[in-house]
């Protein structure tokens, strides 16, 4: 499988990058940054800091490395990602996406791509993570007549709040409860506000260099049940991408999940 990266010096697309280069299956044929970076032209190898030189460049124009892959790994920026899905499309390549902070008109985009391309639009690419969202679902089913409040931690340069993988767990446990997530929806608290039942609410910590946590608390009289999960570091989150990139290489034109993926 032929790869090409958007976003490779990024956090995530550094070891997005490695962990590709290191795979007998997969060869990494460039990245794509933006205009104004010094390290346009050099070889994505020491962009991403792998280690060695990969034989493949990094671009500012997608349109010049496009046609030599089978799938694009986005983990950029809102604004990117908009370009690289109608690159994509035009080109006819599968496309995962773990960008977050989307508006819904941007992702019902992702959702309509589906027509023309493989496509993949992933919060959260951690095996554990969607492991941790079927634990959710069936906690929901299970649990009653409880409240839910949903906890994000994440590093003080996360841009959106609250977390992609938080608005999941959301939508998650409105749709297994048959609700709109719309509705119900609460995002923390101020001054005089007591709790509306039925609510699910989120919250959201910034700092440091959290790598992600994420709590989800169903609270019911004289107990409460929390389900969560702590990544130690990002590399769960490339390796998953890596896999399901593998994956989506292998699909039909089509709308996937991470869990698609993991067989979940």
């Amino acid at each position: 499988m032929k790869l090409l990266v958007v976003g490779p010096r990024g956090k995530m697309g550094r070891l997005i990058t490695a962990i590709a280069a290191d795979r007998e299956d997969i060869t990494v044929v460039g990245g794509v940054a933006p205009s104004d970076r010094d390290y346009i032209g050099k070889d994505i190898g020491e962009v991403a800091m792998v280690g060695r030189v990969l034989g493949a460049p990094v671009v500012s124009d997608i349109e010049e490395l496009i046609d030599d892959c089978d799938v694009i790994i986005d983990f950029a920026t809102v604004e990117q990602a908009m370009i690289t899905l109608e690159a994509a499309k035009k080109h006819k390549k599968a496309l995962i996406c773990g960008t977050t902070g989307f508006s819904q008109e941007q992702r019902e985009a992702f959702e309509e791509a589906g027509n023309i391309i493989p496509v993949m639009l992933a919060a959260n690419t951690s095996r554990l993570v969607n492991v941790m969202y079927k634990l959710i679902e069936d906690a929901t089913k299970l649990a009653g007549d409880v409240d839910v409040e949903i906890l994000d931690m994440h590093d003080s340069t996360k841009l959106d709040s609250p977390s992609g993988t938080a608005k999941e767990i959301g939508e998650l446990v409105a749709k297994t409860r048959g609700e709109s997530l719309h509705d119900v929806d609460r995002y923390g608290r101020q001054g005089r506000c007591p709790r509306e039942h039925g609510e699910i609410t989120f919250h959201s910590i910034r700092g440091g260099d959290i790598s992600s946590s994420h709590t989800t608390y169903f609270v019911g009289l004289g107990e409460r049940l929390e389900i969560t999960h702590h990544s130690q570091s990002f590399k769960c989150f490339a390796a998953g991408a890596v896999d399901c990139a593998v994956y989506l290489s292998k699909q039909p034109v089509g709308t996937y999940t991470v869990q698609d993926c993991f067989g979940l």
